[in-house]
């Protein structure tokens, strides 16, 4: 795996994106707002959000196939798009690979022919096309598929040799648009491992896009969270998840329990700790991403994770404090787990996984046991899901 975290400052990345700015013909605000980002030999990286974030302009822009506005686009020391000067690589003379969400296989070309098609629109020599295109097609295990025709491949295969294609060029950089969308779950998850240790045997970089957070949470060495064109937090997996930077990253990443509670202190790590309301003894210790200090006394609200909190049965020979109480509506036995939809006073249903080995009925009376530490601590009354501030720039005027 790349090192991630480390320091890499004397480390070329594979990509660099500095200030790029997109606004589409006839739209009044820009896709893209200011954006930069450094993607590094050996890493995934992943831009995740909703729908219209900015997120597929940016990857379109890294391939060639929208021009920014404003800004630059370096692969490695080359030079791709520098925006003042009005110069712009085309697309096939980026080396990049990419996968889209569709695949874009041909249907009247077999498994050979459809990985041979950049090579031969490259005018590689014939028998450099075979080495390479059996060398890509047992990268992604289809080398007995050679001579397959396309309409006779599964979704799976199609996206093994949609893979193949990408990287049978021997690109920089792999780019990947939503690749698994048309997978169904078993086979996505299957694919998002082979993928993972593909990359990492192949040391390559990758810019992915996606809106699934389990496929940007597994396969991330990092992710920028995108919203309305800017990246909103960037950080490794469990950094967005564990410490989200605003509400609209908590909301977004995951799913978050709020309760109310009152700062009891903090301690000399700058961990708070807040006792829960409305229950008995209940304190528990978490952070907050606001940089002004939060007072002892001051009402707050606490993020807590689905998975943080422990369904126990109510018993009456137990102490219920440190502990607060919920109804289990619904109780979902799946294997190896219980899934339990809990409503807690005041908060919306959730959804908490509970051991299978103890029986709760449905509609009975439950404790839920929070994690003592790990969570988020936001002041009181702040919008959920306002998100970080956003980019205060000027847009750019777009080149004529």
């Amino acid at each position: 795996m790349s090192d991630v975290g480390g320091d890499r400052s004397g480390e070329q990345p594979a990509m660099r994106l500095d200030g790029l700015w997109k606004t589409y013909p006839g739209a009044t605000v820009p896709a893209v707002k200011n954006l930069s980002l450094e993607v590094y030999d050996g890493e995934i990286v992943t831009l995740l959000g909703p729908s219209g974030c900015g997120k597929s302009t940016t990857l379109r822009m890294v391939a060639g196939l929208e021009d920014p506005d404003a800004g630059d686009i370096y692969f490695g020391d080359q030079a791709v798009v520098i925006s003042d000067r009005q110069f712009s690589l085309p697309p096939d003379k980026r080396g990049v690979g990419m996968v889209f969400q569709s695949y874009a296989i041909w249907p009247h070309m077999t498994v050979h022919q459809n990985v041979a098609y950049p090579l031969r629109a490259r005018k590689f020599p014939r028998r450099e096309i075979d080495d390479r295109v059996r060398n890509a097609l047992e990268l992604v295990g289809m080398a007995a598929y050679d001579n397959r025709p396309a309409p006779l491949l599964s979704g799976g295969q199609q996206q093994r040799v949609a893979l193949a294609r990408a990287l049978v060029t021997e690109p920089r950089l792999l780019l990947l648009d939503e690749p698994f969308s048309n997978l169904d779950a078993k086979l996505r998850d299957q694919m998002r491992v082979e993928l993972k240790l593909l990359q990492q045997r192949l040391n390559i970089a990758a810019l992915f896009v996606t809106h699934d957070q389990t496929e940007a949470l597994s396969l991330s060495d990092r992710i920028a969270l995108m919203r309305d064109g800017t990246v909103q937090q960037e950080g490794s997996s469990r950094e967005v998840y564990e410490h989200p930077g605003s509400e609209f990253v908590r909301d977004f990443v995951g799913k978050t329990v709020l309760f109310r509670g009152v700062v009891q202190g903090s301690d000399d790590a700058g961990q708070l700790s807040v006792a829960l309301e409305g229950a008995t003894d209940c304190v528990v210790l978490g952070r907050s991403p606001d940089e002004s200090s939060i007072a002892t006394g001051e009402r707050v609200d606490v993020g807590i994770r689905p998975e943080a909190l422990a369904v126990l049965p109510v018993s009456s020979s137990s102490d219920p404090s440190g502990v607060v109480e919920a109804t289990a509506y619904a109780a979902l036995f799946v294997g190896d787990r219980v899934e339990y939809q809990v409503e807690i006073a005041g908060h919306e249903p959730v959804i908490i996984h509970g051991d299978p080995y103890t029986q709760i009925d449905e509609g009975a009376t439950v404790w839920l046991k929070p994690r003592p530490t790990g969570h988020s601590v936001w002041r009181r009354g702040s919008a959920s899901g306002s998100g970080a501030e956003l980019a205060t720039e000027e847009e750019p005027r777009a080149h004529a």
